[in-house]
Parts: structure tokens; sequence; C-alpha cells
């Protein structure tokens, strides 16, 4: 049988080794086939592409290049520009910011004036319509006459002397003849005036004063007014023809020794000295200071008209300002989307230019390397017929070479079968043998051992027969000797021992059925055990025949490697260096086979994968360079976006915070607050808001109350409005947190912020409504139905008036 297995092995190797030829062979004529199809399809693939190649026209080319440039040169004409006038802006916000405060200065020195003068007239006509005259002289038809002191000009300062010099006659009123208001005192003088009252009617001609001066050196009274009517100079002249001027209170005194009779001096303030008595001067009456508000009156509208003039100036130059700057910044917006447009327009062009090139190269680098390829498939395709025909040949060859081997393998596999065959029956006849020879030793063991059982049986019943035979002789003597009496005792004894012995007898039987039994149990063990031997002997013996191929393998291998010369004292060096483990080798084989395997038929076209592996890096290597270019673009664009939206917001943000730093201390009645960033770059910075109401310190909106917040986000949100005004403006409930104080405030910023938008406000305040135009509301006059109302404030109020 090894010599069978050792022929069939040799010649299935033989037969393995024709197979694999045959097996490289089919996988060299697949991978030329498929090879001649990939050059065949690359062919076509590379004619169609020769076809569809179109050349760029130079004219084209030559058109973009100029193109490009000129759009490059106008770019930056345009950037140029854009840098002039971004430097401009800063420079005329500057100028617009310093105008603002110009004009608000301005404006509000001209408010203060118009507010003092109102106050002024306020006053002038309260005074005027105050009184108990005033019914007099509307029963008398005198209430539209003016008096004196309207016509009166006096050096600036001498309002009180002269006040305190003509008392009642400053309001004396002008009639054409005296003997008129001799009628007002009647026959009973009951239609007097209620209070003190002078009229007057001035002459046709003044007479001069003179000589008091040259007495006592004083300066006269009557010398410091201004008029220009003769009359009135003249009544002037006369009341206060004794009436005369100091400096000083200390000048006064020591001259009023040279008064004469009836000559007073008075003082700026007032005070009057005469040759006898000091009068204190003091504003009294309802009349006093009318004269001195009248000139200031008259003063302030001098100085309201220079004041105006210049507001308007200041409002001018500011306009002029804004304009500047305003058609700067819509310059720099224009410049800007005109040189991002011009930029842009540069960029596609120098890409349109840089694609024609690219193309135009492209398309000659592509088309020489059309050439070049096909002239290659056509070799390769030539030298690949070639190598078919001999494949061909040589699988021939191989196919007659493996019927020879495979038929000669089937009979050595016959062979191997039918001694294979015999090997088993002679195998199973010998364990069948074995089997009847171990039978038979057992029974002849078992068949002994009852022999001798038997055997000592006998000597034991023949042991029992002798001392049997020898009492019953004993007894025989006995009984002849001993009497009925002794025989009867002795029967009685002989009873009893051999009750005894029955007793003993009975034990030794039953430790002999015991030891029957176990050495039964013995048997049917040493059989069981027999038994179980069966299976260790087929064990053994197939051991026997694993290492009989083992050695038979170990032997073929030994072939192998004599076969292969191989070096056996330097692979056991080499075995013991790298710790191979013997056991494992043959895993490690049956390992490497399947990855030998599963690696498939050696891959002929590798080199045709890697030329369109090449030709598609280069493409892929040209659509990165042009992606490269693309994304350095794109963040040049977000640089320049960054740029301007760093330049905007901070424009922005300056607007806001000036516009916020003026409306907080008109919501507060003082203070200040702004805006601080609250980070170095102010595209990631957040925004504080730091506010100080008047009398406490600098802190954050944190630490305020709920008012104070309120009224700062109420700033806050009305500067960011006046960043880029609505039409129209809805708040909702604004009011709530605010006292009565800080809603006014928050109602006059409203009222003055309407001029130019319309607020829609919802409020429960009655401040806050006082200020609206028209109050819509809803009421509830039965249950379950809203009715809504409104209310013209101007209609309401003229139905109020009429009424």
């Amino acid at each position: 049988l090894r010599q069978a297995q050792a022929q069939s092995n040799s010649q299935r190797s033989s037969v393995a080794q024709v197979q694999q030829q045959i097996q490289v062979q089919a996988v060299q004529r697949r991978a030329a086939d498929e090879r001649g199809r990939n050059l065949q399809q690359r062919r076509g693939k590379l004619t169609l592409d020769a076809n569809a190649l179109a050349m760029v026209d130079p004219s084209r080319l030559a058109d973009a290049q100029a193109h490009a440039q000129e759009l490059a040169v106008e770019s930056a004409r345009l950037q140029d520009q854009l840098h002039s006038v971004q430097t401009q802006v800063p420079l005329l916000d500057t100028a617009r910011q310093e105008a603002q405060t110009a004009s608000n200065a301005e404006q509000a020195k001209l408010a203060g004036l118009k507010a003092r003068l109102e106050a002024l007239h306020t006053l002038q006509e309260r005074v005027k319509v105050d009184g108990k005259l005033k019914p007099w002289l509307a029963k008398h038809g005198l209430d539209s006459m003016q008096g004196l002191w309207s016509r009166i000009h006096v050096e600036p300062g001498w309002e009180n002397a002269l006040e305190s010099a003509l008392r009642e006659r400053l309001g004396a009123l002008e009639v054409s003849r005296l003997d008129m208001v001799r009628g007002f005192l009647g026959s009973q003088g009951h239609d007097a005036p209620p209070a003190k009252l002078a009229f007057f009617n001035p002459p046709q001609a003044a007479a001069p004063v003179g000589g008091a001066v040259a007495a006592h050196g004083l300066k006269p009274l009557a010398d410091l007014l201004r008029l220009s009517d003769a009359g009135q100079r003249a009544v002037l002249h006369d009341w206060l023809r004794h009436a005369y001027t100091a400096s000083s209170m200390d000048e006064a005194l020591q001259k009023r020794t040279l008064l004469q009779a009836g000559e007073t001096i008075y003082l700026q303030s007032g005070h009057a000295v005469s040759a006898h008595s000091l009068s204190f001067y003091a504003q009294d009456s309802e009349q006093a200071g009318l004269l001195a508000r009248a000139q200031e009156m008259e003063n302030l509208d001098k100085q309201l008209r220079a004041q105006s003039l210049i507001a308007d100036e200041a409002r001018s130059a500011l306009q002029r300002a804004e304009s500047l700057c305003a058609e700067s910044s819509q310059r720099l917006m224009q410049l800007r989307r005109d040189a991002s447009s011009a930029q842009e327009r540069a960029h596609q062009a120098s890409m349109e230019q840089m694609r024609l090139t690219q193309m135009a190269e492209q398309t000659r680098l592509r088309h020489e390397q059309i050439s070049g390829d096909l002239a290659e498939v056509d070799d390769q395709l030539q030298e690949l017929q070639t190598q078919l025909v001999e494949l061909d040949q040589n699988f021939e060859q191989l196919d007659m070479q493996l019927a020879d081997t495979q038929e000669r393998q089937a009979q050595l596999d016959d062979e191997v079968a039918a001694a294979d065959q015999a090997l088993h029956q002679a195998r199973e006849g010998l364990r069948q043998i074995e089997r009847e020879e171990q039978e038979a030793r057992f029974a002849v063991r078992n068949l002994e051992a009852r022999l001798q059982e038997q055997s000592r049986t006998i000597e034991t019943a023949t042991q029992q027969a002798q001392s049997l035979m020898a009492e019953t002789a004993q007894a025989n003597d006995e009984l002849v000797r001993l009497t009925d009496v002794a025989a009867q005792a002795g029967l009685q004894s002989a009873l009893a021992l051999k009750l005894e012995r029955e007793q003993a007898l009975g034990a030794r039987r039953s430790e002999y059925d015991d030891l029957t039994a176990k050495l039964r149990g013995s048997d049917e063990r040493r059989m069981q055990l027999e038994r179980e031997l069966e299976p260790l002997r087929n064990r053994i013996g197939d051991f026997q025949l694993k290492e009989q191929a083992a050695r038979l393998g170990a032997e073929q291998y030994a072939q192998f490697l004599s076969e292969a010369q191989a070096d056996l004292v330097a692979l056991a060096a080499s075995i013991e260096e790298g710790k191979v483990r013997l056991s494992g080798l043959q895993g490690e084989i049956d390992r490497l086979n399947r990855e030998i395997a599963s690696l498939g038929a050696v891959n002929l076209a590798a080199l045709d994968e890697l030329s369109s592996a090449r030709e598609r890096k280069t493409f892929l290597d040209t659509q990165m360079a042009d992606l490269t270019e693309a994304m350095n673009t794109l963040e040049d664009a977000i640089r320049r976006i960054d740029s301007e939206t760093r330049v905007l917001l901070n424009d922005t943000f300056n607007a806001v915070n000036d516009h916020f730093g003026r409306m907080f201390p008109e919501l507060f009645g003082g203070g200040h607050a702004k805006l601080v960033m609250t980070g170095e770059e102010i595209l990631d910075s957040g925004v504080q808001v730091t506010a100080q109401p008047p009398g406490k310190k600098n802190q954050t909106i944190h630490l305020l109350s709920g008012g104070e917040k309120a009224l700062t986000a109420i700033a806050l949100v009305f500067a960011i409005f006046q960043l880029n005004p609505a039409p129209f403006c809805l708040l909702d409930e604004v009011d709530a947190p605010l006292d009565d104080a800080n809603t006014e405030r928050y109602a006059k910023l409203v009222s003055k912020m309407s001029s130019d938008t319309q607020f829609l406000f919802i409020s429960h305040n009655k401040i806050a409504m006082e200020m609206a135009g028209q109050l819509i509301g809803v009421t509830m006059q039965e249950q379950g139905v809203s009715r809504i109302v409104a209310v013209d404030m101007d209609s309401a109020a003229a139905m109020v008036e009429v009424a």
C-alpha cells in the first residue's frame, strides 16, 4: 500500500504540475484576451478623443489676453480712487462731527435765548394783564393803550433808578387832552381808577434843562434817557427835573449837602438820597421791573436775531459737511462696488485667459499623447497577437500531457484502492481473531476459576465428611460409656454445639456468598474494561496509520528538499533563529496557500491601468490647481469683506455711540453714557453699556435700578433708530417702569423725534397719553362686547375751546 501510495502521490504531483501549467496558460490567455479587448477599447477611445479635440483659436486667446490687461488696468485705477476716497471719508466725517458739535452748540444758545425771551414775554404779558386796573381800563376802552414804559429807553443798568424816580408814572397813558380824564372822577368821584394811574399830554416842543449840573456837578437822570419823541422827552425832563445820578452811595451821601429843595440823587440800584433822607428801593409792586425786562427783551431780541444768523450759518455748514460726507460715502460705496465689479471682471477675464491658455496647452499635449498612445497600442496589439499564437500551441501540448498523466493517475489510484481494501480486510480479520482469542482466553480463565472453586468445595466437603465420621465414632464411644442421663446431658451439649457450629457455618456461607458476588462483579468490571479497550486499540491502529502517513509525507518532503537542493543545515539554523514552531508550520502553509489563492490570477493589464491612472492623476492635478486658485481668490475676497466690514462696523458703532451719548443726558436730565468694545477684534468682540446717571458713579448697566435700566435701554434703542430712521415706530409699554419725571422726559424725546417718524405706542400712563395726537382705546359698555374708541386730541381741544 505504501509503495502504491508513493507512486500515486508522485503521479498526482505530476498531474498537479500539468494542471497548474494549464491554469497558468489559461490565465495568460484570459489576460491576453482581456488585454486585447482593453487595447481595442483604448484604441477606440483614443481615436474618439483625437477626433473630439478642439483647438483653441489664437485670435480668441490674444483678445482674451488684451481684455484681461485692460480690466486689470481699470481695476488698479479704481483701487487708487477707492484708496483716495477712503482717506478723505474719515476727514470729512471728522469735519461733519465738528460742524455737528458747533451747530448743536449754536442751536443750544439759540434755544436758551428763545426760552429766556419767551419767559420774559410771558412775564411781561402776565404783569400787564394782572392787577386791579385791567377791568377799569377795559371798561373805559383804555386796555389797548401802551404804557409809557414801553416807549422809554434808558442806558443799561439805570432801569431801577428810573423806576424808583417815576414810580406809577412809568405806566402813564398818553392822552391828547388832560381835560378828557377829568370825567373819570364824575360828580361824586365813584368812577375813579381803583389803583394809581397817571395820564400825560406831551407838549409840542421840549424845554431844555440846564443849570443843575453846574451847581453841584451831578449828572441828571434825564440825560440817561434815549428818546426820539420830543414831546415825551419834555414830559420826562419835567418829571425828572430834580433827579440826579451818582455812581455810588458814598458819592451820593457826600454831595447830598449840595442839593436844593426837592432834588434827589438816585443810584443804579434805585436807592434815593435827598438832602435830609435816604430811601431804599425794592420791587414791591406788580409793575416793578417792567422797564428792565423790556430793555432786556429788546437786547435779547437783537441777540436772538444775531444768534439765528449764526445758527443758520452753523446749520448750513453742517448741511454742507453732511452733504459732502454723504456724497463721499455714496461715492465710496459706488467706488467699492465699481472696484469689486472691476476686480471681479478682471479676475473672470484672467481666469478665461488662463482657461484658454491651459486648454490650448492641454489640447496640444493631449494630441501628442494620443498619437504616442495609438502607436504604442498598435505595437502592443501586434505583440499580443504573436503571444496568443504561442499560448494556443502550448495549451494543446499541455492538454495532451494532462490526458496521459490523468490516465496514469487513475490506474495508480485503482491500485492504491485495491491495496487499501486488502489492508482493511486483513486488519478486520486480525481484529476479529484478536477478539476471539480474548474471548477464548476469558472463557478459559472462567472455567479455571470455576474448576478451582469446585475443587475447593469438594475438598471442604471431604474434610467435613471426615470430621463427621470422627465425631460419629467419638459419639458412639461416648454412647457406650455414658448413661442415659449423661447421654441426655451430652446430647444437649452436642445440640448446643451443633447450633453454634451451624450458626458459624451460616456466617461462613454468607461470607462466601459475598465473596462470590464480589468475584462476579470483578469479572463484569473486567469484561467492561475489555470492551473499553477495543476503541483504544482502534485509536492505536489509527495513530499507527497516521504515523505511517506522516513518515511518507516526511520522506516526500525530504525528496522535495533534495530536488530543490536545499541546504538543510542552513534551513535548520534559520528555523532555530526565527523560533519557528514546527507544530504551526502546516497552519502557516495553509494560510499562505489561501492568500495565494485569494490573489487570483496575475493582472497582466496592470501597466495599462497604471497609464490610465497617470492620465487621471494629471487631470486631477489640473483641477486641483484650478480649485487652489479659486480658493485663493475666495480668501482674498473674504479678507476684503472683513476689512470693509470692520470699517463699516466701526463707523456704525461710532455713530450709534454718538447718538447714545446725546440721548442719555436728554432722558436722564444730565449724566453721560457710552458703548465700549469688550475685545481686540471688532468682528468678534462684544459691546458693553456703561452709564453714569446724574449724581452717581460710573457703572455698568447691571448695577442700575429697573427704571434706570429702562431709560438706558430706551436711549440705546433710539440711538440705533436714529442711525437709519424708519417711517414709523411701534413702542409697547416702554414707559411702564418709569416714574412721572422720567416719563415726562421720555415723552418730550418721543415728541421731538415724531417730527420725522410716526410713533404708535401702547401705554397706561397719563403723562405719555398727553403727548399723543390721537388716542385709540378699547372699552366694554356691555358685558362681553368690546368696542374701539378713537379720539383726535386736536379736534377734542378745538371742541372744548368752542364750548
